[in-house]
């Protein structure tokens, strides 16, 4: 009875709320009416997304290091043209602000080694737990847990780890003898430091992707091979990569994008040091814009802007990947 009288009350507040979208899918159609449902994430879009980005493109063209816009004189492109001035790009030495540089180019190189190894290592673990193991759902849970959690305990987790008096140390003295070191003050340790525990954190979210796409892969072209005789590396290069590969390029334009804003775990492993050699793009924005007793939002804001110019150019690149992936497919 309890039951009958809860369904009858949604059937009758349901009916007063179908008077007002029939008429209003008279007067607009299905255009007006699938408007009418897209405001609420476009309103959410516009005030958190679309007028922040206008805000942030009006400070890039200001100076000083005043917070409020009418505090802030008008300066153009200046703030673009201190960034690229420079006699050497490849030596941030040679430009007035060197800062961006360093930071640009330790992003990138952060870029090209912690995507080239994500992709490998992700592919390798999916294609094993992939394999008819045991215990495999357990190391599948045990792989993706880590993107469960915060960036900030990610990297607490390894600062203790890796600290002088850490964890690590402690096993090698313990089991080894070895001297104690200090890993994350050392500028290639510390370098290497930030894109393992980059690794270490985010793989399980592009393994569950090619894991995904793993079980897509019909399983009636690999007994095929295998009456053939054909050889596991030859299988794996000629049936699972090729089929892989759209899977391939979502993992390899998420990493990209994921490691050009590389920031959070890395500023509470290292703080950016020793000196600045794990100092990337976000943490230089964050410190010039806010932290620095010489800050300047509009230069802080003018990097962001050719950041995201940049993120992009990377979207762009997943767009025209996967619709070449497609075309090939309809073949």
């Amino acid at each position: 009875m309890a039951g009958a009288l809860v369904l009858g009350a949604v059937g009758k507040v349901m009916g007063l709320i179908d008077i007002p979208l029939r008429a209003l899918q008279k007067i607009g159609g299905q255009g007006g009416m699938a408007a009418f449902f897209l405001l609420p994430n476009m309103a959410v879009f516009l005030v958190f997304v679309l007028i922040p980005f206008v805000i942030n493109f009006i400070y890039s063209m200001t100076g000083g290091a005043q917070i409020f816009l009418d505090k802030r004189p008008f300066v153009g492109l200046d703030q673009y043209r201190q960034i690229f001035s420079c006699t050497n790009y490849l030596d941030p030495n040679s430009c007035i602000q060197d800062g961006f540089w360093t930071a640009a180019g330790n992003t990138a190189l952060f870029v090209v080694i912690q995507v080239a190894l994500m992709i490998v290592v992700s592919l390798i673990t999916a294609v094993i737990l992939n394999r008819e193991i045991i215990g495999r759902s357990f190391w599948r849970a045990v792989f993706f847990f880590p993107v469960l959690l915060s960036p900030v305990v990610v990297g607490l987790i390894w600062r203790w780890i890796l600290q002088r008096q850490g964890l690590l140390n402690y096993i090698t003295y313990e089991l080894f003898g070895a001297e104690q070191f200090n890993w994350l003050t050392d500028r290639t340790t510390a370098f290497a430091a930030t894109i393992g525990v980059s690794i270490w954190a985010h793989m399980g979210f592009y393994t569950l992707i090619l894991l995904a796409g793993l079980q897509a892969i019909p399983k009636d072209l690999y007994e095929a091979a295998e009456m053939d005789g054909t050889s596991h590396g030859r299988v794996f290069w000629r049936i699972t990569l090729p089929l892989l590969m759209p899977n391939l390029i979502v993992v390899l334009v998420l990493a990209l994008i994921r490691a050009v804003q590389v920031f959070d775990e890395v500023f509470v492993l290292t703080g950016g040091g020793p000196g600045t050699s794990t100092m990337y793009l976000i943490q230089y924005i964050y410190e010039k814009g806010f932290a620095s007793e010489l800050r300047d939002p509009g230069l802080a804001a003018a990097a962001s802007i050719l950041m995201g110019a940049v993120l992009v150019v990377l979207t762009l690149m997943q767009m025209a990947a996967s619709r070449r992936n497609e075309k090939k497919g309809e073949r």
